[in-house]
Parts: structure tokens; C-alpha cells; sequence
């Protein structure tokens, strides 16, 4: 095996955990072909990564301005209620919300920001006459643990010049905003957050069935695995807004794998399931199913199309043992007419973070956590190979109920 060295590139699993408060984090990202001679990474962690191999693992406890440099240190200005201009890039109408991050083009007359910057600002308080914003990296108060996954190491034959990649940035853009500011809930929900494009009856939309995959496979195992990490063997599983795959790890013979879903046809091809109900949460939220019964409660890429979800996360949690789990996942596709009006408004870490205050809302859940995984490759067989140059991000909120 090759060891990493000045003259070689390497792949890399990067993974960034922190802590926000009552919120542990967990965010991946994987680096194919770092090259030592050329990329940027903090001086400590090239120099460890020296002469190690692949399947080594190691682990660095970095301040923020190391990991991210000294620009990322909060940067609070006050500025004026008429500085928030969303008409300056054809943004929707909004008021600032505080908590929220907004992209900084937006704003008038503010030094060095012009309308085609979209590099996130968040918003702390507003009123009437200011706004009080963080021009900071939302991860600027957070103490980081970094751990990498050395992979395959190749020796560069031939290097013919080229750009360098800061691998900091690249793994940190859109990580914090995910958490709270000092722990004050963010508010998503001021200006219809669950108005829909369609608001026809749903079960008219779900109609007709749709035996696809609404991510790429990669995703998928992904999603499998995660789900490996809670779902034991003989546990009693509820999927909420299932289809016709659940997502379930294979080899795991479990007591009962009960679904709840939109259509029929569908459900009746999820070779998972022992038992499935037709039905429209969002019209009855109540769960036909007894207090304290399952062991784990999981909801696959359909979080984005409720319009009551502290109704059904509170039936997740009366439904589920004590100590069991609620688990969302997700990705950045959906279906456009039914995806309520804030999560297309949101950027995708942001929407981590829409979740989590579901859970707040509820009281019922502890041991919150958050999870990304971005950078994989996208499979060759995938129809979006060579147009899509990774898979699809994959993104988790669960939480424990107390």
C-alpha cells in the first residue's frame, strides 16, 4: 500500500461533530483525490496525515479559527429595517425572521455586498426600524472535532498545474446552520409555513402509484444504513408515509413492520411489511396503534409534506416505547406541488434545523441529534451519471423519547 505523501492524492471521509445545546451533530463529507502537493488543509492536519495508510482513522480537536480561519469569528452589525430588500434578487417575499439565515445580496448598502452574493447571513432580532444580523460562519462559537477515513492513496504521475482546493471550506459550507442562536427557537413559522402550490385532497395526488426511487442509490444505502444503527433484530418498527420500500436494513428479522401511506398498490408491494394502513396525515394525524408499542418509528424522504407535523411527531412519540427513536431522513428532492412553502425556502442545513424544532415542539424527545452526508459519488448506472456528479446529499434529525 502506498502511504500519503507531498507527491500523492488520497481520498478522504471527512467528518466534522459538534455540539449546539441539548444537539450533538454529526456532518460528512466525502473528498475524492486530495492532492498534497497543491490543496489546502490546516497545517496540523497535513502534517499528521503524513505516512499514514489507507483505513487509517484519525481525529483532531480544532477551534473554529483553524478549522475555518480567522474570518469566521461572529460579525454582529445593526442595520436598518430597509437594508432587507428581497426585491434586490427576485427573493420571496419575506419579513426577516429571527434565526434565519438569508443570503447576503439581499441587503442595500451594506460595504463589499452586492445582489449577486449569496454567502449566508443570519438574522437575530428584527423589529420595525433594525435588523440585528451575524455576517459570522454560523460554526464560529463551536469547538470541532474533525476525524478523517484515509482511502484509496494514488501517486501523481503527472501534475500539470491547476487551481488548489481549500477542503475546509468545502466541508464546512452550509454546517451550523442547523442549530439555533444561543438556543432561542428559530422562527420558520411567521408567514404561512405550510401553505402548498396544491392544496387539492391529497390522496387525489398520490393516486396513482409511483414504484421509483426518489433518490439515487447511493442515497438509498445511505439511508439503510443509518437505519442499521437502530433498527435491531425482533424490534417493532412503525414507517410513517411509507411506500413501496422502506429502507430497512437487510438480514434483521423484525417482530412487526407496520406502514402507514398514501397509496395501496405501493404498500402492497413493500415485501417488508407485516401490516399497512391507507392514510392522509394530514388530515388525521392519530396513529391506529397502541401507546408505548414500538420500538422505533421512522420517516423516509416525506417530512417536507406535512402541514401539522407537531401533531404527528407527538402520535410518533405516544406510540413509541420510552428510550425508543424517531427517525427522519431526507434528501434535496421532492415533489413540488405538495412540499409545504418553508422548506423550499430554506437551504438544506437550514431545514435540519426546521426539523429539530418539531422535536422541541413536542417536549417528548431527548438525545437530539443531526446527521449529513454529502460528496459520494454518484453510481454509474444512475440516469443522472455525467449530468449530476454526486450522489444525493442524505441529511437526519432523531431523537430518543424520554
Amino acid at each position: 500500500m502506498v502511504p500519503i505523501g507531498p507527491n500523492t492524492t488520497a481520498d478522504l471521509f471527512f467528518q466534522l461533530t459538534w455540539h449546539s445545546p441539548n444537539v450533538r451533530h454529526t456532518d460528512a463529507y466525502a473528498g475524492h483525490a486530495v492532492n498534497f502537493w497543491r490543496d489546502l488543509l490546516p497545517r496540523r492536519v497535513y502534517a499528521d496525515l503524513m505516512e499514514h495508510l489507507p483505513g487509517d482513522r484519525l481525529e483532531w480537536r480544532l477551534p473554529p479559527e483553524e478549522l475555518l480561519g480567522p474570518a469566521c469569528a461572529p460579525d454582529i452589525r445593526r442595520l436598518k429595517r430597509s437594508q432587507f430588500n428581497p426585491q434586490r434578487i427576485q427573493a420571496p417575499r419575506q419579513s426577516p425572521a429571527p434565526g434565519r439565515f438569508y443570503p447576503k445580496g439581499l441587503l442595500a448598502d451594506v460595504t463589499n455586498v452586492f445582489s449577486e452574493n449569496r454567502e449566508p447571513f443570519r438574522c437575530i432580532e428584527a423589529d420595525e426600524n433594525l435588523i440585528l444580523v451575524d455576517f459570522g460562519h454560523p460554526l464560529a462559537a463551536n469547538p470541532v472535532s474533525l476525524n478523517m477515513t484515509v482511502g484509496t492513496v494514488s501517486v501523481k504521475t503527472d501534475e500539470r498545474g491547476g487551481g488548489s482546493h481549500d477542503w475546509m471550506q468545502t466541508i464546512s459550507r452550509g454546517v451550523g446552520m442547523q442549530a439555533r442562536w444561543k438556543d432561542r427557537p428559530t422562527d420558520f413559522f411567521s408567514e404561512a409555513p405550510f401553505a402548498r402550490p396544491d392544496e387539492t385532497p391529497d390522496d387525489l395526488f398520490y393516486a396513482k402509484p409511483r414504484l421509483v426511487q426518489h433518490i439515487d442509490d447511493t442515497a438509498v444505502e445511505m439511508v439503510r444504513q443509518l437505519y442499521e444503527r437502530f433498527l435491531f433484530p425482533g424490534a417493532r418498527v412503525l414507517d410513517l408515509m411509507s411506500s413501496w420500500d422502506s429502507h430497512l436494513p437487510s438480514g434483521r428479522n423484525f417482530n412487526q413492520v407496520s406502514a402507514i401511506g398514501m397509496n395501496a398498490t405501493e404498500l402492497e408491494k413493500n415485501k417488508a411489511l407485516s401490516d399497512f394502513r391507507v392514510k392522509d396525515l394530514n388530515t388525521d394525524p392519530a396513529l391506529p396503534y397502541a401507546t408505548n408499542h414500538f420500538d422505533d418509528v421512522i420517516c423516509t424522504a416525506s417530512v417536507e409534506y406535512l402541514t401539522d407535523p407537531w401533531a404527528v411527531f407527538a402520535e410518533a412519540a405516544r406510540v413509541l416505547r420510552p428510550g425508543g427513536h424517531l427517525i427522519i431522513t431526507f434528501s434535496n428532492r421532492w415533489f413540488p406541488p405538495k412540499a409545504i412553502a418553508i422548506w423550499t425556502q430554506l437551504s438544506e442545513f437550514e431545514r435540519m434545523g426546521l426539523v429539530l424544532e418539531y422535536f422541541h415542539g413536542t417536549g417528548a424527545f431527548s438525545d437530539l441529534q443531526t446527521y449529513s452526508v454529502r460528496g459520494l459519488k454518484r453510481p454509474r448506472h444512475d440516469k443522472y451519471f455525467g449530468e449530476i456528479p454526486f450522489s444525493d446529499p442524505v441529511y437526519a434529525v432523531w431523537g430518543q423519547k424520554k
